[in-house]
């Protein structure tokens, strides 16, 4: 028989754990975080646009970072001992050596994909523009392949950090829609490879 006293006792000790967690993590988090990092308002894009938009938020999410990008804020792309790394700090409230490694200032839209206002430095010979050309010769060079468009996008990337997995995969989701919407599905990365322009007509 059950001792109802000592069950109500116990039950009154036991203390309910509120939902998700003050770090924000777990599976309310994720639901969340996937909630914030769906893409709206994707439209069909010439194939120019699109190309140098990938360009641009590959790069991008190519950098370290560990907060969750909010859509319209303003982040900053540094180039930190050879490393992409993307900050909520502007560079004039850094130090002259980190303001040396400005690439630009970078605005998550709403469809997922990334614009950035290059740096003035970027108009120089340095290892800031340097390293926007190796990144941009690989990208070109992933491109150069008969696989479709779809099948090269980063939808899940095991070794990438949770956030830049997050929304690279939300920018695959973008480039997909995009790519839907313009009828361009049959065409091959090389069929968007000849629309590549040179690195120094990309708009950024």
């Amino acid at each position: 028989m059950i001792d109802t006293q000592k069950f109500e006792s116990r039950k009154s000790a036991v203390i309910r754990k509120p939902d998700g967690n003050p770090e924000g993590k777990g599976l309310n988090g994720l639901l969340s975080d996937w909630s914030h990092s769906r893409p709206t308002g994707v439209v069909a894009k010439p194939r120019r646009q699109l190309l140098a938009e990938m360009f641009t938020s590959m790069l991008i999410l190519s950098a370290a970072f560990k907060f969750r990008p909010v859509v319209g804020v303003a982040n900053f792309l540094y180039l930190i001992d050879g490393e992409w790394s993307l900050s909520l700090i502007a560079p004039d409230e850094w130090s002259l050596e980190r303001r040396a490694g400005f690439a630009g200032t970078c605005v998550l839209q709403r469809d997922m994909t990334w614009t950035i206002i290059p740096s003035e430095l970027l108009a120089l010979a340095n290892p800031v523009s340097n390293a926007i050309g190796r990144f941009y010769d690989g990208f070109a060079e992933t491109l150069n392949t008969d696989l479709s468009l779809e099948e090269i996008l980063p939808f899940y990337v095991d070794k990438l950090p949770y956030y830049q997995r997050l929304y690279a995969s939300a920018l695959s989701r973008s480039v997909q829609a995009s790519v839907i919407l313009g009828n361009d599905e049959s065409s091959s990365c090389r069929d968007w490879y000849t629309q590549l322009p040179a690195l120094v007509e990309m708009e950024l």
